[in-house]
């Protein structure tokens, strides 16, 4: 009994060392100095990857590839390649800088400075992520008199069902890309609502194509009076392809069938005339339907007063744009709202949105043709959080290097 006793005595120490060892490991690993390096040379690694991408994939898909993504694999030729992705990095490098530099930070006032920065560095993490997962991007295009009153995606498609229920009211109907764009190939996919007398059938979702007429050799895609959309190459500048889907309307109490298609081409580009893709007459309303980038709606309405664009001399190189545009809202329409000066580096700030001065066109345009201005739009809560977090690092640096110059004087002085 004695020895049977002096077992267990022994071996409970023993479990009681092990299971701490296995709770620490963890800690030491995301607090080890040797863990950051690591984690820095991933992130120059996918930052060397990505750019190179760049020229194959277009800056948007390299940037979903290799900067927000988890997981990727990395094509290098002759052998495929798992990475991180740079956002289970950088998240891994948050909660290494979070546990090893606040958590077990050595305590006391000496290393306050130390403790300041990584607080600093642990905001500009999480306002990346907080910008990647909660904002939203995209532009406002007008011509001089012209006004807005939302902003539309760079990349996102969506479709418009809309009437006229008349004095210039519209109702409309919007179905995101998420809900169509799988419909790639001849199989339909059905969009449906009960508040449509409708059910609208879509297939053959296209990233980038153009209509052309039938020149009676097409068999694997559908002939819409005498037009089909004929795929292209997605460019590398996404922005600039024009997505195209075949549809069909199929009314619930008939039965009858309309076939369209419809193509994201903004017909009012030069000249601004609003229009649809299509029209269909469905009982006594007319509904149309459009195929278009996705639409936010702003808490205001701009309006572009003037556009200005200035060259350097004997060149066409401009040396500066600018938009000088009117923000009205409801309480302020009656007084025309404010002025305001919107240029390269001088945006607009209103409401957590962020109005840029991006680009201008037609850039075809002859001498005395109107100009467009291209006003960036973004809506991010934690738009000014990285400029915080620089000031607060900034903060802690200065703290610390206070804190050793101090030190260092009262040791000379000791010295003497």
């Amino acid at each position: 009994m004695s020895s049977g006793s002096a077992s267990s005595a022994v071996s409970i120490p023993r479990l009681e060392s092990r299971l701490h060892w296995i709770l620490q490991w963890p800690l030491r690993l995301f607090s080890s100095l040797g863990f950051t390096v690591v984690l820095l040379l991933f992130l120059a690694l996918l930052t060397y990857l990505g750019t190179l991408e760049q020229v194959e994939l277009g800056l948007f898909d390299a940037q979903k590839k290799y900067f927000e993504s988890l997981f990727l694999i990395h094509d290098a030729g002759f052998i495929q390649v798992p990475l991180p992705g740079a956002g289970l990095v950088q998240l891994l490098l948050f909660f290494n800088i979070l546990v090893g530099g606040i958590i077990r930070i050595r305590k006391g006032w000496k290393t306050c400075g130390i403790l300041v920065t990584h607080v600093g560095i642990c905001f500009l993490l999480f306002s990346g992520f907080w910008k990647l997962y909660f904002s939203d991007e995209g532009h406002t295009t007008l011509y001089e008199q012209e006004s807005a009153n939302y902003y539309q995606s760079y990349h996102d498609w969506e479709i418009a069902v809309s009437r006229d229920r008349g004095n210039g009211q519209y109702q409309e109907f919007v179905i995101p890309q998420t809900d169509f764009m799988h419909a790639t190939g001849p199989e339909k996919v059905t969009l449906f609502s009960p508040d449509l007398p409708f059910d609208l059938e879509v297939s053959h979702f296209i990233e980038n194509c153009q209509p052309q007429a039938n020149d009676g050799k097409v068999k694997t895609v559908p002939v819409v009076d005498g037009l089909f959309l004929q795929e292209i190459k997605p460019l590398t500048t996404k922005e600039n392809n024009l997505a195209g889907i075949y549809a069909d309307v199929v009314v619930k109490d008939s039965g009858r069938r309309y076939s369209g298609l419809l193509w994201g081409y903004d017909l009012h580009r030069r000249n601004r005339r609003q229009t649809t893709n299509w029209g269909v007459e469905v009982g006594d309303d007319t509904w149309l339907f459009d195929l278009r980038h996705t639409r936010f709606q702003l808490p205001f309405t701009v309006t572009l007063d003037k556009f200005t664009k200035e060259e350097h001399a004997r060149t066409a190189m401009p040396k500066v744009f600018s938009s000088d545009v009117t923000v009205a809202r409801e309480s302020t329409a009656e007084s025309g709202g404010r002025a305001i000066k919107i240029e390269m580096n001088e945006p607009l700030r209103d409401e957590g949105l962020v109005l840029y001065q991006a680009s201008w066109g037609p850039p075809d345009a002859g001498p005395g043709e109107p100009l467009f201005s291209t006003l960036s739009v973004v809506r991010n809560g934690a738009d000014q959080w990285p400029l915080y977090s620089c000031i607060i690092i900034g903060l802690g640096l200065l703290i610390h290097f206070l804190m050793k110059l101090w030190g260092y004087i009262r040791g000379e002085v000791a010295k003497a």
